[in-house]
């Protein structure tokens, strides 16, 4: 899919052109609105388009950078979307659960996932045995719910550059410390949403997965591309080393001759 362009066709068929109902929709989204069908509004795909294509490029750019990128999406539509195409491309996630403080008392989510390491260690070894019953199932229970929140965090070891959402109005504390510390967002954004929250808004349906899918799949490739990119770089920087020191070898060996 990387290489190939973002058909308006694909687009339609997943229905991101679907806005929210005419009567919930947030005036500042008007320059991405085509019209209205019945009570619904319908999103410009050429905006979508615009949008996908600005973010695709930006994203490439950090992703070749080193830079982290972070995806979230808690929304049930969104979850699996979120995880799977973030693992794909090696970035960090929230796709269940937003933690207040996640960026913003990085530090704490830290020692809380060196806490989820020790609840694995335990678990997955012989000094739960030593535990009673009751102790296990609560380790267990304390286990599931920390990986869930925190799993996708596992290899963010600084702040992101960037913050992929899909609904930031439903994200909004995500979106909050985002801007508290200057990580550029990049927004799946519907109707009912407010644009200027956002750096990088791309107006589309954010509620169905189809379209959801569609999207941030389209922009994980990018990431993708992007780290392909940073490590053919890394691979090459060696070999140029060696190749420099041997010709160094041979005007010295030269020279002494």
């Amino acid at each position: 899919m990387a290489d190939a362009p973002l058909s308006i066709k694909a687009l339609i068929e997943s229905g991101v052109h679907f806005g929210h109902r005419a009567s919930l929709w947030n005036p500042k989204m008007r320059p991405y609105v085509y019209g209205r069908r019945k009570l619904i509004h319908i999103i410009d795909v050429r905006e979508t388009v615009r949008g996908v294509l600005r973010a695709r490029k930006y994203l490439k750019q950090v992703a070749a950078e080193g830079s982290l990128i972070l995806f979230v999406g808690t929304k049930r539509q969104a979850s699996e979307t979120i995880a799977t195409q973030a693992q794909r491309c090696g970035m960090p996630y929230v796709s269940e659960r937003w933690l207040g403080g996640t960026l913003t008392n990085f530090n704490t989510i830290r020692s809380r996932l060196k806490r989820l390491e020790e609840l694995e260690r335990i678990i997955n070894g012989e000094e739960l045995s030593t535990y009673s019953k009751k102790m296990q199932a609560s380790l267990a229970r304390e286990y599931r719910k920390m990986y869930r929140n925190l799993n996708g965090l596992r290899d963010m070891n600084r702040y992101p550059a960037v913050m992929v959402v899909v609904d930031p109005r439903k994200e909004k504390n995500a979106v909050r410390e985002a801007r508290k510390l200057g990580v550029v967002s990049i927004a799946l954004i519907d109707t009912d949403s407010d644009p200027d929250e956002v750096d990088l808004p791309i107006p589309g349906n954010d509620d169905s997965i189809r379209s959801i899918d569609l999207i941030v799949s389209y922009l994980a490739d990018a990431v993708a591309e992007g780290v392909k990119e940073l490590e053919s770089r890394k691979f090459e920087a060696p070999a140029e080393e060696v190749a420099a020191d041997a010709a160094a070898d041979e005007k010295a060996e030269a020279d002494a001759e």
